[in-house]
């Protein structure tokens, strides 16, 4: 037998100077938690935005070079 779920909307209204921030919350969160949130929150701005996944503009190469250090005190 299903049991008929309900939810509670609870709200409490404040002005918006006396408002709460959510600052001492997310800093008592994990590091991995804040990031998967801030990445999920970006993937939402982009499809929202541009209706897409972002991709990347360019492709970056990083290479290492050998500098030579010359002595130039002639």
């Amino acid at each position: 037998m299903k049991t008929q779920r309900t939810m509670v909307k609870t709200f409490t209204k404040v002005k918006l100077k006396e408002q709460k921030s959510d600052f001492a919350y997310w800093q008592t969160q994990p590091v991995e938690k804040r990031l998967a949130t801030l990445e999920q929150i970006r993937c939402e701005y982009h499809a929202w935005k541009h209706d897409s996944q972002p991709r990347f503009q360019r492709v970056v190469s990083i290479i290492k070079r050998k500098y030579c250090v010359t002595n130039d005190d002639n």
